[in-house]
C-alpha cells in the first residue's frame, strides 16, 4: 500500500487515533495483566517453597521484558525515522500480538518442566523489543498528524489508550478473581486474561495498514523551518541530531524515569494490597479499576490546557500536586487498612499523576527534529522503562520484605517524582500558543525600538 501524507485535519479522526494508539494500548494491558496476576504466574512457571521466592522470580521475569525494549526503540525507531510511522507500527503489533499469544500457550512447569520458565523469558524478551519501538513511532504520529494547536490533546489520546487499558484488565481482573475458584485462577484464569488482550490485535492490524503516513511532508516542512536544504548531503546525521539536542534528550529522560515509576507502583497496588495490606484480591483491582478511570478525563483536560496555556504551567503544577498528595495519601491507606481508603487514595493520586502525561509527551517530541523523532523519542522512554520500570516492582517488595515498612513504596515514589519537578522545571517551552505569543512580543519590542529610534532627536 503506497504511503500517502496527512493535512494535519485528518490525524485527529477516531479511527487514526485508535489505530495509532491500539498498539500503546495493549503493552499496558498486557503489562498491567501480568501484574496482577504476578502471584498466579510464578506458581505456574516458578513453583517454590517459598511463597516470597516464586513471587520474587515472577516479578524478575515481568522485568526481563524491559531488557530487550532499548534494543527494539533503536532498530524499529530508525526503521519508522527513515521509512515511515506507518510501516513501523504494523511491524510492532504484529510481534506484540504474537507473543502475547505465545506466553498465554506456554505450559506449566509441572507438564513441561524447566522448558516452561524458558519459553515464558523468551516470550517477555520479544514483547520488550516490540514494545521498544512502539511507542516512538506511534506517539510520533500522533504530534505529526495533529493540527499545531491541537497536538498535545491528540497525543494524550496515548495516555487515555493506556489508561482505557488498564481499566479493561482491572475489569477482567475483577471478573475473574469473582468468578473463579484460586484454584482455576492459578491454572487457566490468567492465561484467559492474555487472550482477551491478544484478540484486539487483527483489528488493529487492519487499522494501522489503512494508515496515511507522516513522516516525508514532516520531515520537508521542518527543512523549510530550519532554513536548510532538503538534500540527504547538507542534512546533518541522526547521531548529530541527537548531540544537538542532548538536554531534551537527559531531561527527558528524568521525566519519563519518574513518570514510570509511578506507573508501575500504580500496578503493583494490586499485589500490595494482598501482601502487606492483606487485603482481598478483589480490593486492588477495585482500587486500580477506580484510579485508571479518573485518569481518562484527566489527561485530555491536561492536554487541552496545555495547547491552551503551555506545556510548562501544566507539566510543572501537575507534577507538584502529585508529588504532594504521595505520602498523605500511603499513610491513609496503611492506616485504615480498608478497601474504601485504597480506592480513594488511587482516584486521588491517579488524578494529580494523569494531568501532565499528553503534555509533557507533545512536549519531548515537539522538541526534537522528525528525523530522529520516533527514535529519539522511543529510545529515551526505553530506557526509562528498562531501568526503572522493569525494576520498580522488584525493588519496592525487596524494600518492604528487607524493611518491614509498608510505606516504603511512598518513600520510592517521592523520590523519583522529585526528580521529575526537577525535569518539568528546566524544560523549555514548546507549545505553539506560547511560542507565536513569543515571536508576537519580541516582534512589537522590535517595532517599538525602531520607532523610538527613528523618532529620537538628531546629536547635537
Amino acid at each position: 500500500m503506497a504511503a500517502t501524507t496527512y493535512d494535519g485535519q485528518a490525524g485527529a479522526r477516531p479511527r487514526a487515533i485508535i489505530a495509532a494508539t491500539v498498539g500503546n494500548a495493549l503493552e499496558f494491558y498486557d503489562f498491567f495483566i501480568y501484574g496482577l496476576f504476578a502471584i498466579q504466574i510464578g506458581r505456574a512457571f516458578f513453583p517454590a517453597t517459598s511463597s516470597y521466592v516464586s513471587l520474587m522470580l515472577s516479578l524478575a521475569t515481568f522485568g526481563v521484558g524491559f531488557l530487550t525494549r532499548p534494543l527494539g526503540a533503536v532498530v524499529l525507531g530508525a526503521y519508522a525515522d527513515r521509512v515511515g510511522r506507518r510501516p513501523a507500527m504494523v511491524l510492532s503489533l504484529s510481534m506484540i500480538g504474537i507473543a502475547m499469544v505465545a506466553l498465554a500457550c506456554i505450559p506449566s512447569y509441572a507438564v513441561i518442566g524447566v522448558a516452561a520458565p524458558v519459553l515464558a523469558v523468551i516470550a517477555r524478551l520479544l514483547q520488550g523489543f516490540s514494545l521498544g519501538g512502539e511507542v516512538g513511532a506511534n506517539s510520533a504520529f500522533l504530534v505529526e498528524a495533529a493540527r499545531p494547536d491541537r497536538r498535545a490533546e491528540i497525543v494524550s489520546w496515548q495516555g487515555v489508550s493506556q489508561a482505557i487499558a488498564l481499566v479493561l484488565g482491572s475489569l477482567v481482573g475483577t471478573a475473574l478473581a469473582t468468578f473463579l475458584s484460586p484454584a482455576a485462577l492459578d491454572g487457566y484464569g490468567w492465561r484467559i486474561a492474555f487472550l482477551i488482550g491478544a484478540a484486539i490485535v487483527p483489528c488493529g492490524y487492519w487499522l494501522r495498514r489503512r494508515l496515511a503516513e507522516t513522516l516525508q511532508e514532516q520531515d520537508a516542512e521542518y527543512s523549510q523551518a530550519a532554513g536548510g536544504s532538503s538534500s540527504a548531503s547538507v542534512q546533518p546525521g541522526r547521531l548529530e541530531l541527537a548531540r544537538r539536542h542532548w538536554r531534551a534528550m537527559v531531561f527527558g529522560l528524568m521525566a519519563i524515569a519518574a513518570g514510570t515509576v509511578g506507573t508501575y507502583i500504580f500496578v503493583y497496588i494490586a499485589t500490595y494490597a494482598q501482601t502487606t495490606l492483606h487485603l482481598p484480591p478483589r480490593a486492588g483491582f477495585l482500587a486500580s479499576l477506580a484510579g485508571y478511570s479518573v485518569e481518562i478525563p484527566c489527561i485530555l483536560i491536561g492536554g487541552r490546557l496545555s495547547d491552551r496555556y503551555g506545556r510548562k504551567p501544566v507539566n510543572v503544577w501537575g507534577n507538584l500536586a502529585f508529588l504532594l498528595g504521595i505520602y498523605p495519601a500511603f499513610v491513609w491507606v496503611i492506616a485504615a487498612r480498608s478497601v474504601t481508603a485504597l480506592i480513594w487514595a488511587m482516584v486521588i493520586l491517579n488524578a494529580a499523576y494523569s494531568l501532565r502525561m499528553g503534555s509533557f509527551y507533545a512536549a519531548f517530541i515537539e522538541s526534537l527534529p522528525p528525523k530522529i523523532r520516533s527514535g529519539g523519542f522511543g529510545t529515551v522512554y526505553a530506557l526509562s522503562v528498562a531501568i526503572f520500570g522493569g525494576t520498580t516492582q522488584l525493588v519496592v517488595t525487596w524494600i518492604i520484605h528487607v524493611t518491614e515498612s509498608a510505606v516504603a513504596p511512598a518513600w520510592y515514589l517521592i523520590g523519583f517524582t522529585v526528580i521529575g519537578q526537577i525535569a518539568y522545571m528546566l524544560y523549555p517551552e514548546t507549545a505553539p500558543v506560547r511560542l507565536r505569543a513569543k515571536t508576537a512580543a519580541e516582534a512589537r519590542l522590535n517595532t517599538e525600538n525602531v520607532s523610538d529610534r527613528c523618532t529620537a532627536a538628531p546629536p547635537e
